[in-house]
C-alpha cells in the first residue's frame, strides 16, 4: 500500500504542477501575470472577464472530478477510496502553491490572500490555510491509515 501511496503522492504533484502552469498561463493571457504580487488573487479576480471565471470554473470541477475517479480506479473500500482522494488531493493542493512560488514567484508569503476555488462561489483565504490544511491531511493519513499497515 505504501507503493501506491507513493505513487499517488507523485501524481498529485505532477497535477500541481501541471494546473500552476495552466495558472501562469491564465493570467499571463488576460494580462495579469505581472500585476502586483503582493496583491492577493482577490482583487485579481475582479479583473477577469465572467467568461473567463466560467471556464475556470468547468477546469476546477475537472480537476475534482479526475481526482474522484482516481480515487475510485484505485481504492478497495469505501475508506479507501475516500483515503486516496484526501492524500491525492492533499498534495496537489501543496504542490500547487510550491509550482507557482517555483516558476513565478508567488505567493510572496503565506498570508498572501487567494481564490482557492470558485465553486459554488469564490472561497477567498490566506495561502496559509490550504498549505495547512493540505499538510495536516498528509500527516494525518500517513500516522493513521498508512503506518499502521506497515
Amino acid at each position: 500500500m505504501l507503493t501506491q501511496y507513493v505513487l499517488l503522492a507523485v501524481f498529485g504533484i505532477a497535477m500541481a504542477h501541471f494546473e500552476g502552469v495552466v495558472v501562469v498561463y491564465l493570467r499571463k493571457a488576460i494580462g495579469l501575470l505581472d500585476a502586483d504580487s503582493e496583491a492577493g488573487n482577490k482583487e485579481l479576480l475582479e479583473k477577469i472577464p465572467k467568461r473567463t471565471i466560467k471556464i475556470e470554473m468547468t477546469r476546477e470541477a475537472a480537476t475534482i472530478i479526475m481526482l474522484v475517479t482516481l480515487a475510485l480506479l484505485v481504492g478497495n473500500s469505501w475508506l479507501d477510496r475516500v483515503m486516496v482522494f484526501l492524500w491525492t488531493f492533499a498534495f496537489w493542493d501543496l504542490f500547487y502553491y510550491v509550482s507557482l512560488y517555483v516558476v513565478i514567484k508567488w505567493p510572496t508569503r503565506l498570508t498572501t490572500i487567494d481564490v482557492l476555488f470558485l465553486i459554488p462561489r469564490p472561497w477567498i483565504a490566506p495561502v496559509w490555510f490550504p498549505v495547512g490544511i493540505s499538510t495536516l491531511t498528509i500527516i494525518c493519513i500517513a500516522v493513521f491509515y498508512l503506518l499502521p499497515g506497515m
